[in-house]
């Protein structure tokens, strides 16, 4: 199983401890871009996929790197529901 796979796979069992860095090379493996939406965004992303036409809208967490589980399940969903993964 390669790296891409075993990323997958954690992501999947939707660990307390997944973090952003994470979930960017995450999308980043599944054919998004980061974009940030101008100077004023603060912790605003998007993460975006032309050759598909999604977009996936996020914040950075501000102290703790983990992402909430709320929003794992959300990004699971997202990503189960467009087939990606």
């Amino acid at each position: 199983m390669g790296t891409k796979e075993k990323l997958i796979e954690r992501f999947k069992r939707q660990p307390k401890d997944f973090t952003f860095n994470e979930l960017t090379r995450l999308f980043h493996v599944l054919g998004f871009e980061v974009s940030q939406k101008g100077k004023t965004s603060g912790s605003r992303i998007e993460f975006v996929n032309s050759e598909k036409e999604l977009s996936y809208g996020a914040h950075k967490p501000h102290l703790d790197s983990a992402i909430k589980s709320y929003i794992m399940k959300q990004v699971l969903e997202f990503l189960t529901s467009n087939k990606l993964i």
